[in-house]
């Protein structure tokens, strides 16, 4: 399966809509935030999805992957 591009622009690019770090790009939350949902459970839907593909994006150390799509 291809990478689609257009989800990974949106980590660089949407902000988290709720919670303790609401406003703040998906790309740059804390990872213990990220560890958090993976215990709790990631919301459901896109959000969710993209979440846990950050979640897997920092554990894995690939946030380099990222950098292009910042600017």
């Amino acid at each position: 399966m291809q990478p689609n591009p257009q989800f990974l622009l949106e980590l660089v690019s949407m902000q988290m809509p709720f919670g303790k770090y609401k406003g703040v790009l998906l790309c740059n939350l804390p990872v213990s935030y990220l560890e958090w949902f993976q215990r709790k459970g990631f919301p459901d839907g896109k959000l969710g999805m993209l979440l846990q593909t950050m979640y897997e994006i920092k554990l894995n150390g690939l946030e380099d992957l990222l950098k292009p799509l910042k600017k």
